[in-house]
């Protein structure tokens, strides 16, 4: 029972038709499970949680329409979870926890994507790596993936090592699993669930996240898994997944998580 809950609709438009050709493409892959998941920033109920200059010149949807969409798409019988990608934003958490409760998602995933005002897998910043500390980003960008565990306000954490996008890995090896441990820590205490995600075969980097050395992390520490594209348009929703189930059934993984509702349930693959 594969699973794609991590989509986005942002290149097209929020309207049956545009999403119907992301659960076309997914009942094509033999893909029940599929959610739409799009970037919470994009909305202007999510204004009072985090507010960039990047974000604002993006921030063009309304909640309420959103939700017609899912209620439009069940009508006509259309197979698709209901979700919102939010931006891990600390000092936020009641804020977010708020949001998160006014609506009625299936699940919620929660991602890093900034490090104070650096957006680390944007194009537009990426001459940022070259100024700053590497460990001190891969430090941060952890210290956010520890919080946002502990929080436990959300059902996946997104692409859980997003920030070697680029490619900019520090070489040691020690610091490495140092932050990759005290992650693992912190989500095996938590509800959350890591993805093995595709994405990071389409970037620079030309990996899936996360690691192997740390997706290992997660099944030693009994941290459930999903699948997940990342898909921003329909030909990616569920791309590369021989490759995702090869790594998941080589670190010893036989079951994912699935969601409707909010409740969860673990299903044999």
């Amino acid at each position: 029972m594969p699973t794609d809950y991590h989509n986005h609709l942002e290149k097209g438009t929020l309207t049956l038709d545009y999403l119907k050709k992301f659960v076309d493409e997914a009942r094509s892959k033999n893909i029940p499970n599929f959610g739409i998941s799009e970037h919470a920033y994009h909305f202007y109920q999510t204004k009072d949680i985090v507010s960039k200059p990047w974000m604002e010149e993006r921030r063009y949807y309304d909640m309420e329409d959103y939700v017609k969409l899912f209620h439009e798409a069940w009508n006509n019988d259309l197979e698709v979870k209901m979700s919102i990608e939010m931006d891990y934003t600390p000092g936020s958490h009641n804020e977010m926890e708020q949001f998160i409760s006014n609506y009625d998602f299936d699940y919620v995933i929660g991602s890093v994507h900034w490090v104070g005002d650096f957006g680390i897998d944007l194009a537009e910043y990426r001459k940022e790596w070259d100024r700053r500390d590497l460990y001190e980003v891969y430090r941060q960008y952890y210290d956010q993936v520890v919080t946002l565990a502990e929080s436990n306000l959300f059902d996946i954490i997104g692409h859980i090592d997003l920030v070697k996008i680029f490619k900019y890995i520090p070489k040691d090896e020690e610091f490495l699993l140092e932050q990759y441990d005290r992650a693992t820590e912190a989500l095996k205490n938590s509800k959350t669930c890591v993805e093995i995600s595709t994405a990071g075969l389409r970037k620079p980097v030309q990996r899936m996240y996360p690691e192997p050395v740390l997706l290992k992390m997660c099944k030693d520490k009994g941290i459930p898994i999903v699948f997940s594209s990342d898909a921003h348009e329909p030909a990616h929703v569920g791309a590369d997944y021989d490759q995702a189930f090869q790594l998941a059934k080589e670190t010893g993984y036989t079951s994912v998580m699935t969601f409707n509702k909010g409740q969860r349930k673990e299903i044999t693959f």
